[in-house]
């Protein structure tokens, strides 16, 4: 068996069972007009220039051509693994797989995942502190380096294969193993308004849309980490913040609790509810569950997450009643070869940090190494 690259196209060739003609289709040669049109040789009508005649043979007494492949063939790459998603666990898995010497394509919409919506990450050991953006493209260029294939693109299928899987984005890749690290999406609130009012003063980001309001009044729905950090960051901007939480108290690292206390353009409301967003052309207030009718010019919804996992639905892949992918230490699913890390699965008692994510993202790689190989690494 060989390889022949001609015109940019892989081909496959082998031993008696594939023919190369040797006359090649070279765009100065004489034979290149007859050659779009028929076979010199006429052996076969040919329809379209492939740029070499590559046709079938029976290693018979008398040779026959019984096939000619027509258009331009291309060698299809099968993957070690296919990683879908771009966060932590997703580019962890990606830098040990390519270390593993596993042939990797990572699929992402977006590189860093929701680690681009924070404006500082200063929880990871060895870095003081540095933006979400920035580290999502760190990522990138540190697994690009090792030899990981990085493509943003949307996966809008997975199904199984005769030797792996196929996953549909733009292009059909196949692979041998498969590591789900799609994360988690923004959990809308669902009250009127909130649809209409979307990109008009209703944000799941402020990060991406703080700066639009400076000077002006915002309101945050959530207690947790996240819902307090992005009340301080938009500290930054607008001139008044409100904390609207239907609990007593905040959820948020202590730190970051005694950071909002501290800051004066933020004020908490306690133990309420948004019931309903109010505008005209874009939002202007927000209804509480008191009653009480709130002037803002922006809010901000950071009430938590669900599990990205719409996807996997068809493969038949556990998952509990939040959604979330069911795995083993191993990072395993109930399906062979398909192996999840981060926010999208229950590993790590559901601590969804950015982490936690790298680890499972690792471990998710060794799993998928040992599955392709029938190997282990130790440590």
């Amino acid at each position: 068996m060989f390889y022949s690259l001609f015109g940019g196209d892989i081909v496959l060739i082998r031993e008696k069972e594939w023919y190369l003609c040797d006359v090649l289709f070279i765009g100065w040669t004489r034979w290149t007009t007859s050659c779009q049109h028929r076979c010199i040789r006429g052996w076969i009508e040919v329809t379209r220039f492939t740029g070499i005649f590559l046709a079938y043979m029976h290693y018979s007494k008398n040779i026959k051509i019984t096939k000619i492949l027509k258009g331009r063939l291309r060698w299809k790459i099968m993957y070690d693994v296919i990683i879908i998603g771009g966060g932590a666990a997703g580019f962890s898995a990606a830098l040990y797989a390519v270390r593993y010497n596993l042939k990797t394509l990572i699929i992402s919409n977006i590189d860093g995942g929701q680690i681009t919506e924070t404006t500082e990450v200063e929880n990871y050991p060895g870095i003081k502190h540095i933006g979400g953006l920035e580290l999502g493209q760190k990522f990138r260029e540190q697994c690009e380096e090792q030899g990981a294939e990085v493509v943003n693109d949307f996966v809008a299928r997975i199904e199984k294969g005769k030797s792996g899987f196929k996953v549909h984005a733009s292009k059909v890749h196949e692979t041998k193993t498969v590591i789900l690290a799609m994360g988690s999406e923004k959990t809308k609130l669902s009250v009127p308004g909130e649809a209409e009012f979307a990109s008009k003063g209703v944000s799941y980001c402020a990060t991406c849309d703080g700066a639009f309001f400076k000077g002006k009044r915002v309101g945050v729905v959530g207690g947790s980490d996240s819902a307090a950090k992005s009340a301080l960051l938009l500290s930054k901007f607008a001139k008044q913040v409100f904390i609207i939480y239907r609990r007593d108290k905040l959820r948020a690292e202590p730190r970051t609790v005694d950071s909002v206390h501290a800051e004066k353009k933020i004020s908490i409301i306690f133990k309420a509810n948004v019931i309903e967003i109010m505008g005209d052309n874009v939002m202007n207030a927000v209804k509480l569950d008191s009653g009480n009718v709130l002037e803002l010019d922006g809010l901000f919804i950071e009430v938590g997450s669900k599990p990205d996992s719409e996807l996997v639905k068809n493969l038949g892949i556990e998952v509990d009643k939040s959604g979330c992918i069911v795995v083993d230490a191993a990072m395993a699913t109930n399906v062979k070869g398909i192996f999840a890390a981060g926010d999208i699965t229950t590993g790590s008692n559901k601590f969804r940090q950015l982490i936690t994510a790298a680890a499972e993202g690792a471990i998710a790689a060794n799993s998928a190494y040992g599955f392709v190989t029938d190997e282990s690494i130790e440590c």
